[in-house]
């Protein structure tokens, strides 16, 4: 599956998981050494987000339920909780530079194909 920024018509992956219960959103990325440029991993049903035991920074994209981007957060470190975002229906997370790569900010639309 890939990730699409309609709004900026840029890709921001092209290798997207998704976790969509709760052992595979609670794994999320524990385990990894790092993400690959082009990789994502998209929870549902999810408001918030931790970066423990991670090795990596990350970004990390809040979505409602149409897609629309409700807030991002860049190059967050390991042993980070978020604060759950009102309205959101999903998270992306992504390698860390993706977002300000790409100039994805609050209001862009994301889609999935």
């Amino acid at each position: 599956m890939r990730l699409f920024n309609l709004t900026r018509s840029v890709l921001l992956a092209q290798d997207v998981r998704v976790a969509a219960n709760f052992w595979s959103r609670l794994k999320g990325l524990i385990g990894k050494r790092k993400m690959e440029p082009g990789e994502a991993l998209v929870l549902e049903k999810c408001r918030a987000v931790h970066t423990c035991f991670l090795c990596f920074n990350i970004d990390v994209v809040f979505l409602d339920e149409k897609g629309a981007v409700l807030k991002t957060l860049v190059n967050l470190p390991p042993y980070r909780f978020t604060l759950p975002v009102p309205g959101a229906r999903r998270v992306v997370e992504l390698p860390a530079g993706v977002v300000l790569g790409t100039g994805t900010v609050p209001g862009d639309t994301l889609s999935f194909s």
